[in-house]
């Protein structure tokens, strides 16, 4: 199952992150593929559904997110924001994981997994890590660039 993961940490309170990342429409800031995000249902919690559209390897690609862990960071446990994506034709599993390095210095740690599902994705796979490094390295420039903006 091809997979990506980048930690940025930045000179930024942790709940002050949260707040923005878990609000998941800021993908739209922070994540060079997205075309736009929008909450569907929910207040942001557990069962919260977002529509994501996002060009990925040449083509856009539509997907229905729904929050499944929503475990707010303390100054002593990192905090977990988990989504499960359908695409159709790929699953994807987003986890982000937020941890307090000091007061005023957050780390976040953005995971994805991709899991084709059907014919054209699972021909797709070969060629999916080389597209995922990349994509990795431009969504945490990006990412880290958006949470230095935060106030």
């Amino acid at each position: 199952m091809p997979d990506v993961e980048r930690t940025v940490t930045v000179d930024k309170p942790v709940g002050r992150v949260w707040d923005y990342m878990t609000d998941f429409r800021s993908t739209e800031q922070w994540d060079p593929p997205t075309v736009r995000t929008e909450r569907t249902s929910g207040d942001g919690g557990v069962g919260t559904t977002y529509h994501n559209v996002s060009s990925f390897l040449g083509s856009e690609q539509r997907v229905t997110y729904e929050v499944v862990e929503h475990t707010p960071p303390t100054a002593t446990t990192p905090g977990r924001f988990v989504l499960h994506g359908d695409a159709g034709s790929i699953k994807l599993v987003d986890t982000i994981t937020f941890t307090a390095e000091a007061a005023d210095r957050t780390s976040v740690t953005y995971h994805a997994e991709f899991v084709p599902d059907g014919t054209a994705a699972k021909l797709a796979a070969p060629v999916m890590p080389v597209a995922l490094k990349v994509l990795g390295d431009k969504v945490a420039a990006k990412l880290e660039e958006e949470l230095n903006k935060l106030p």
